[in-house]
């Protein structure tokens, strides 16, 4: 995969789950994960480059707060379309 990609797990129409999924390399698999902030979860491969983001409460999301995971690891920032199925006001 060489792009972010959002998956929602929707309940009742509502947004209960997402994961962000960041570029990665052909077999790369999660072997850490480091929390950030309230829900949200990066998953890193065993030598530290992040793959996903696990967001746990997409009703409290901000496209800040992920880019804020984002930059700590020295990635670029996601535009708010990237988001718009976890945004309430999109």
């Amino acid at each position: 995969m060489h792009e972010v990609c959002l998956d929602v797990t929707y309940q009742g129409g509502e947004p209960l789950g997402a994961y962000l999924y960041l570029p990665r390399q052909d077999g790369d698999r999660s072997v850490h994960s480091e929390q950030h902030g309230a829900g949200l979860i990066a998953d890193l491969t065993a030598d530290g480059r992040p793959i996903g983001i696990e967001i746990g409460y997409p009703d409290l999301v901000t496209v800040e707060a992920v880019n804020e995971v984002l930059a700590s690891y020295g990635l670029e920032p996601i535009e708010p379309e990237e988001l718009v199925p976890l945004l309430r006001d999109a």
